[in-house]
């Protein structure tokens, strides 16, 4: 797998250019893209999310687009949508901002319900349907939505049905006061955004894009143990058995669990999962799949608190000696 950990390791490095103090922020975004997955990035703003979607299409290659999402957004803004052309006599798909690499939905939470629906085929199925024609989209293709979670006035909180198709939900957070010194050196002149380029892979590897999609196969080959697979199956179980939860983790929420300690073990360097990928990553896959009950909300509790006791009650089963841990 270490050709998965260098690739990864210089498109991070090159990302750091722009985006200063956030390496975990961005290994996690790498994780995301090795499984073909998509990211809720919640946080306040001027945190850095748009320059973060920005760096990263441009450290691939690849086509990066923004769609600012405001209540008056409609589902054919983002698809795109067909128009009539009197001197060919036909109708014409102009494509929309979905047909692209990268693209970043801006406070995704501003749309409506219906313009937000618009992007559930693409992020499920990588195509779109529109006038009853299926259009396939570039790959590799990544959402990267972004809302506030301190602003609700005039917004529409996202379903748990499109909840459940981010893979990871990841918070940026304010850099420490030494990396935001740093920022203001970096911006003396101009906008680091403006000199970065591409990452160099060399005349072996070629584009990035291509390298990425070579190296998106690779991943279902890190071994992950039984025993691990059972630990995953029994901690995503127990938040659908919780008292004080109303909607645990679906299926679709276990499979990405286990699919991204497979990215993160291999850009890490490994072949096998160990329980600390795991660990690490249920935070970021389960926590935004979890509905908390009102009448608990009222006790103080939160997802986050009761996936923290699960995390320490459910143990990892090593009682098969043929069933040892990977780690």
């Amino acid at each position: 797998m270490k050709e998965i950990q260098n690739f990864t390791v210089q498109v991070i490095e090159n990302v750091e250019q722009v985006i200063v103090g956030k390496r975990q922020t961005i290994e996690l975004l790498m994780v995301a893209l090795l499984c073909e997955g998509h990211v809720l990035l919640e946080d306040v703003p001027g945190t850095g999310k748009t320059m973060l979607a920005r760096s990263l299409a441009i450290s691939l290659g690849g086509e990066f687009k923004r769609l600012q999402c405001t209540p008056d957004l409609l589902p054919n803004d983002v698809t795109g949508v067909s128009v009539f052309n009197q001197q060919s006599g036909e109708f014409e798909f102009r494509p929309g901002p979905v047909f692209v690499n990268i693209l970043l939905a801006d406070e995704i939470n501003r749309a409506t319900p219906r313009t937000q629906s618009a992007l559930l085929e693409a992020m499920q199925e990588q195509q779109v349907t529109v006038d009853g024609v299926t259009r396939a989209l570039p790959r590799p293709f990544m959402v990267l939505a972004t809302q506030n979670p301190i602003e609700y006035e005039g917004t529409f909180p996202l379903p748990e049905a499109q909840l459940d198709r981010f893979l990871l939900r990841l918070p940026v957070g304010y850099p420490s006061p030494a990396d935001e010194r740093r920022i203001l050196v970096n911006l003396q002149r101009q906008h680091p955004i403006n000199l970065l380029k591409a990452v160099d892979l060399g005349p072996r590897n070629g584009d990035g894009l291509v390298e990425l999609l070579r190296l998106q196969q690779m991943i279902w080959e890190v071994h992950i143990d039984e025993s691990l697979q059972d630990y995953m199956v029994r901690l995503v179980n127990a938040t659908r058995q919780h008292p004080d939860l109303a909607l645990g983790g679906s299926p679709r929420a276990c499979l990405a669990l286990f699919k991204s300690s497979q990215a993160l073990a291999a850009l890490r360097g490994r072949d096998h999962v160990i329980p600390d990928d795991i660990k690490l990553l249920a935070p970021y896959v389960l926590i935004h799949r979890l509905i908390v009950r009102p009448e608990s909300e009222l006790r103080g509790r939160t997802a986050e608190r009761i996936l923290r006791e699960l995390l320490d009650s459910t143990l990892i089963d090593l009682e098969n000696p043929e069933r040892k841990s990977g780690g």
